[in-house]
This record gives C-alpha cells, structure tokens and sequence, in this order.
C-alpha cells in the first residue's frame, strides 16, 4: 500500500510532509505534491504533518478523489524528488479547504 496525496495539496502545498519521509518518496510540481508509489513504504509518517490533509492511506482515499492515486504516480515518475520544507506559497491558507482544484493543476 501507498499514501496518496489528494486536491486539497493543489495550491496549498505545504512541505512539511516531506521531511519525515525517511525514503524520499516526494516529487514536486509547480503547485501540488505527489507520492511516488514504488518508493512509499507505508510508515505513515507524513499523514499527521499535514496542515491540508491532503494526503491519505491508499485505502482511504475518498471516493470521489480515487483518479489522485494514479496521478501521483504518474506525475512522480516526471517531476523531481523534494526533500527539504519550503514556505507554502502566500496565498495557501486560502485555498486550503476549496473543493475541486483539480483544473488548477500545473504540470
């Protein structure tokens, strides 16, 4: 099994989850964070750093948000590994919560 990182991160993007990750399982895009798959070792670590909680075990990932499970990994074989927190973006807090940012997605 795998963690996903789900809409709410659109946008948001905070970075904390990335430093507990003791297998560097993060990548990075321009304005979302994705959860490579093959590297994920289930430690769960990063669910609880999540000021978004956006991110859910495989399992439980909602219904209506099952297609992030194959976009993160699709977008993890793409786009580099992130290791270090950096400031969420100025304007995170506000789109933290909003539903449907899935057509706010940068590739």
């Amino acid at each position: 099994m795998t963690f996903v990182v789900t809409d709410n991160c659109i946008l948001c993007k905070y970075t904390d989850c990335v430093e507990v990750c003791p297998v560097d399982c993060f990548h990075e895009g321009p304005n979302f964070l994705v959860i490579d798959p093959d590297e994920c070792i289930d430690c769960a670590l990063c669910e609880p750093e999540c000021p978004a909680e956006a991110i859910f075990a495989e399992d439980d990932v909602p219904n209506d948000q099952q297609h992030f499970t194959a976009l993160n990994a699709e977008l993890a074989a793409v786009w580099p590994v992130i290791t270090e927190m950096k400031d969420a973006p100025a304007d995170a807090k506000e789109w933290d919560g909003k539903p449907n940012k899935l057509q706010y997605l940068k590739r």
